[in-house]
């Protein structure tokens, strides 16, 4: 059985911990990072179990099992870990330093801020330069707005999936929800496309990954919604913002908490876009606010990202006093 107050102790070392130091890059490269240990052992299920030679059908069923066994091995390493390590303080002080690895709070702020201090330092090139290592986007295309908003939805959306809801499933389930998650959120990315390749196969991961991030993506708006007033927003605006535009998102989730940043800081985001030779005819978010955002609005929406984190901290330190 979870214990929830030692699993709440977790959590709030785990934030800290993150939020201090992020990731040790001294470490990752040294040792693979657990999501790099996914990548690998998604690598091995596509390039056994995606056959090309296999009919649709047998392909989305081959898919659903790659996503059973990434699942239960992902699980039940968290487990083991938390059974053996849950014992003591010390046990405990592990448990949530691997947690902070998974979690993305400094990690992100540092690549959203590289964007606006490439555009100081270089102005348009180095800040499209800056913007393509977190978006998939082509960078060419873009101009300042179209740059500065890519960041902004970058660090709206990765709020919610690095750091959100990788925290709402180690509250809720401890190591093995947190690592589970993960593991589900990494092949997403890696599968989870609709292209010939992995449109049957990576179906199973791209709709549980919309499952699991369901609550978290709403309860990551809320969050970004409530602290408006930090970017000089009101919270009656975002919050209207949201809950009007969040569905026309392409996106079940990343549209909350978008249209919540969208909202708080006054700029229309999403909109069309383009990857590559696709073009993707996505609608505005906030569509009647000003397109063109600025370096100055990166800097307003790091400021939502720092104080939408406490917000959720505090929210965690509060459960850990009532249980």
């Amino acid at each position: 059985m979870l214990d929830w107050s030692t699993t709440l102790f977790v959590v709030m070392m785990a934030l800290a911990i993150d939020a201090l130091g992020g990731d040790p890059d001294w470490l990752w490269r040294r040792a693979p990072h657990p999501v790099v240990l996914f990548g690998r052992f998604i690598g091995v299920l596509d390039r056994t179990l995606n056959r090309d030679t296999w009919s649709g059908s047998r392909r989305r069923f081959a898919g659903v099992a790659a996503v059973f066994l990434l699942v239960t091995l992902s699980a039940s390493t968290g487990l083991l870990a938390e059974r053996l390590l849950q014992q003591s303080l010390l046990g405990n002080a592990v448990l949530a330093l691997v947690a902070s690895t998974l979690i993305a709070q400094r990690s992100l702020y540092q690549h959203v801020a590289r964007v606006r201090t490439a555009f100081a330092d270089g102005g348009l090139a180095e800040g499209r330069r800056a913007v393509s290592m977190i978006v998939g986007r082509d960078p060419d295309q873009l101009d300042e707005a179209g740059v500065c908003r890519a960041a902004i939805e970058s660090c709206a959306e990765n709020f919610s999936d690095g750091v959100v809801a990788p925290v709402f499933w180690l509250a809720l389930l401890g190591l093995p929800g947190l690592i589970a998650y993960k593991a589900i959120n990494t092949a997403d990315s890696m599968i989870g496309h609709l292209n010939p390749r992995y449109a049957s196969f990576g179906w199973a991961a791209a709709r549980l990954d919309d499952l699991v991030n369901l609550i978290p993506a709403r309860l990551s708006g809320l969050l970004v919604a409530a602290v408006a007033p930090v970017a000089h927003g009101a919270i009656a605006i975002a919050f209207r913002v949201m809950w009007r535009d969040a569905g026309k998102h392409r996106s079940p989730n990343a549209g909350w908490p978008e249209s919540a940043m969208a909202g708080a800081l006054g700029v229309a985001l999403a909109g069309p876009r383009r990857y590559g030779e696709r073009i993707v005819n996505d609608n505005f978010l906030n569509a009647e606010a000003r397109k063109e955002a600025t370096p100055e609005d990166i800097r307003r929406a790091l400021d939502l990202l720092i104080a939408a984190c406490m917000l959720q901290a505090a929210a965690y330190a509060a459960l850990v006093l009532v249980v």
